[in-house]
């Protein structure tokens, strides 16, 4: 009987400590994701493939996009536009895996409006709080299915 791979609880780098779980695995993973997708948010080419083809993304404003298509072009217009100069940084509060390969990621996004001509309270929330439904497709990669957020008074 092959038992390589059986209940190997070990690190190959390092054997006094334990090797990380799939799940272990998988959280490190979307968190790199969410952390790939909060430096890409100014990459209308890289942001977008971050997400399913048929991701749902409901935005701190309540506007629904529906694709990556139509996601990469209202990502492409926000960039032309004065929206360019606000930026959001995402921290992760909680994992949760409803299946192996589905996870609800509830995260809190802090919205900084740097954009020249606001003048006084910006017209965004200073806070979001954020869920990312995200799926693990047949290469192992973490995608994020749905994006939506609701904004913290």
């Amino acid at each position: 009987m092959d038992t390589t791979n059986a209940m190997d609880t070990t690190n190959a780098t390092d054997p006094a400590r334990p090797a990380l779980s799939a799940q272990d695995t998988d959280e490190r993973r979307i968190r790199e994701l969410v952390a790939r997708s909060q430096e890409a948010q100014t990459d209308p080419e890289v942001l977008p493939a971050l997400h399913t083809s048929d991701l749902v993304l409901i935005n701190l404003a309540g506007r629904r996009v529906f694709g990556r298509e139509a996601f990469e072009s209202a990502m492409t217009a926000a960039l032309a536009s004065p929206l360019k100069d606000v930026r959001t940084t995402l921290e992760v509060d909680d994992i949760r895996f409803v299946r192996p390969d589905v996870a609800v990621v509830s995260l809190t996004k802090t919205v900084h409006d740097e954009r020249p001509d606001t003048q006084g309270p910006s017209d965004f929330p200073a806070r979001g709080a954020m869920t990312y439904v995200m799926t693990r497709d047949e290469d192992a990669d973490w995608r994020i299915a749905l994006a939506q957020t609701t904004p913290i008074a």
